[in-house]
């Protein structure tokens, strides 16, 4: 018996990585929602939270208030016996254990496992305990009749009020349930007192309280709002990493497409041009009649068929390619110092007699003295090229083309060529932009074309950084204007003086910078 694996294809890894970031952002996004959702401003998910502050508060503070319970039981010895305050001191330590104890078990506790309304509930129970012992030093000294002993007892008592008030102020019930045990045993020794400015000091301590209260309220309602703000911000970062994992799958999809278009590519390239060497090289032979001639006239006819056919397909062959080439961005320029009229009149001189075949007049007006360009020389022609085949097959018979080279107003150079074609529709000039599109009207007057042409000639004047700009109106014609941009024109040096010979004038004023000198420009 034989074992067998399966191993993961390698395309496979990102499209499961991209799988597992996106189930962890849904469930990021779902719990951040879940959180803004809840209308009363507490779900499951706040209440953890602000338990877990409170829970902090005290594991933070857990030595404040017992150094604090010590200075006070000491204070309390010069008025009260000393074995009532270490009775009161030890309660104190003993219900601080129990609600740091508490503290450190739900701190420990998984999130998943803790019963919020159980917590809730020991917590609570836990400070009110505490509250209840603190309340204790209220009744130490009652019978001492010294007045600082009263007002030691007041300040104490509001200090650890407000001091219980800010380490609880995420969770109001516990608020409640630390202070009101405190207030009311210091508004009874008051009133025990019976005394006009004990009672006013009574009132005074419930005031405060109070006052307190309304102080964390509002503090609970900021940090709630606070949780809630960073519960937004993490849906927003869930619904990022969301848009992240869909947008790495797409471009490995899209890595894999452009490979596997690349491979097509090659392997079409291969597999087409080997047979149509042979058609093409055939056909010429059996057209030309090099081996004798036909016994039947229209064997001539179908050899001129089959040539002209594989002629057309290797045309567009090398078109897909050089689009193919552009659009990978692996289209090397070749650049050099060219001359912008030359190119367009050799493109002239070769379409002349196909244009005058069909009845059409090609006239040109260049620029006179029209600076050098760096550029590639294949890639400017074959722009010309395809423009003015573009112009030749859409122009019916009569019509007139007309090719413009010159200067632009910023110091660049463009080349124009502008037919009294059929037109585009407006509608239309968009498609007709794309890759195989044509435009409706064309497309029935036409000789036939691939649709490939502006495609190339846009990849093309992209990479020499220059524009193009298609203009046309139905019935009047169309024009096509490239340009290239001013970092392309080449400054031609000044001549150089001969041995004796003095400078010219414009060399002897002052300031005069050699043109290689001056950046931004090219030099030839």
């Amino acid at each position: 018996m034989s074992l067998s694996t399966t191993a993961t294809p390698p395309q496979a890894v990102p499209k499961v990585r991209a799988q597992t970031g996106s189930r962890k952002a849904n469930s990021s996004v779902h719990d951040a929602r879940e959180k803004l959702n809840y209308r009363s401003g507490s779900s499951p998910e706040f209440d953890h939270e602000l338990l877990m502050m409170f829970v902090k508060n005290e594991l933070g503070a857990s030595l404040t208030i017992p150094l604090l319970a010590v200075i006070i039981a000491i204070a309390a010895m010069f008025w009260s016996p000393a074995d009532k305050v270490i009775i009161w001191l030890s309660s104190v330590f003993i219900a601080k254990g129990i609600l740091l104890t508490l503290c450190r078990q739900f701190s420990k506790a998984p999130v998943a496992e803790v019963n919020l309304l159980e917590w809730r509930s020991k917590l609570t129970a836990a400070e009110f305990l505490y509250g209840v012992t603190w309340a204790g030093v209220a009744f130490l000294a009652m019978t001492n009749e010294d007045p600082s002993a009263h007002m030691f007892i007041f300040a104490s008592m509001i200090v650890i009020i407000s001091m219980r008030v800010m380490f609880a102020s995420t969770v109001m019930p516990i608020v409640y349930a630390g202070t009101i045990p405190m207030t009311a045993a210091l508004v009874l020794r008051f009133i025990m007192l019976d005394a006009a400015f004990y009672w006013a000091l009574a009132f005074m301590a419930v005031g405060v309280h109070v006052y307190f209260i309304f102080l964390m309220r509002g503090v609970n309602s900021t940090v709630i709002t606070m949780l809630k703000y960073r519960a937004e911000k993490d849906s927003l970062i869930g619904e990022l990493e969301q848009a992240k994992s869909f947008s790495d799958e797409a471009r490995h999809r899209a890595e894999a497409a452009n490979v596997a278009k690349s491979r097509f590519l090659a392997t079409m390239s291969h597999e087409l041009r080997t047979p149509l060497n042979a058609i093409l090289g055939f056909s010429e032979v059996m057209k030309s009649e090099i081996l004798g001639s036909h016994s039947n006239p229209t064997y001539k006819e179908y050899a001129n068929d089959i040539h002209e056919s594989g002629q057309h397909l290797l045309n567009l062959i090398n078109e897909i390619l050089d689009l193919s080439r552009i659009e990978a961005g692996r289209y090397e320029l070749n650049e050099e110092a060219i001359a912008l009229i030359d190119v367009a009149d050799d493109c002239h001189r070769l379409l002349k007699i196909r244009a005058e075949k069909k009845g059409l007049k090609i006239q040109h007006a260049f620029a006179p003295d029209l600076a050098e360009l760096w550029a590639d020389e294949r890639a400017v022609r074959q722009v010309c090229l395809n423009l003015l085949s573009n112009a030749i097959k859409f122009t019916p018979s009569g019509g007139t083309i007309t090719l413009t080279a010159g200067n632009t107003t910023d110091g660049g150079q463009y080349l124009s060529i502008k037919d009294t074609g059929p037109g585009i529709p407006e509608d239309e000039i968009p498609r007709v932009l794309k890759s195989f599109g044509q435009g409706s009207l064309a497309h029935e007057t036409a000789e036939g074309g691939t649709g490939l042409g502006l495609p190339i000639v846009m990849g093309l004047i992209e990479l020499h950084g220059g524009s193009f700009n298609l203009k046309s109106k139905l019935r009047q014609g169309t024009e096509v204007i490239t340009t290239f941009p001013r970092k392309r024109v080449m400054q031609a040096l000044p001549r150089l003086a001969e041995p004796g010979e003095a400078k010219p004038e414009v060399e002897r004023q002052p300031g005069y910078q050699p043109s290689w000198k001056r950046v931004g420009r090219h030099t030839a």
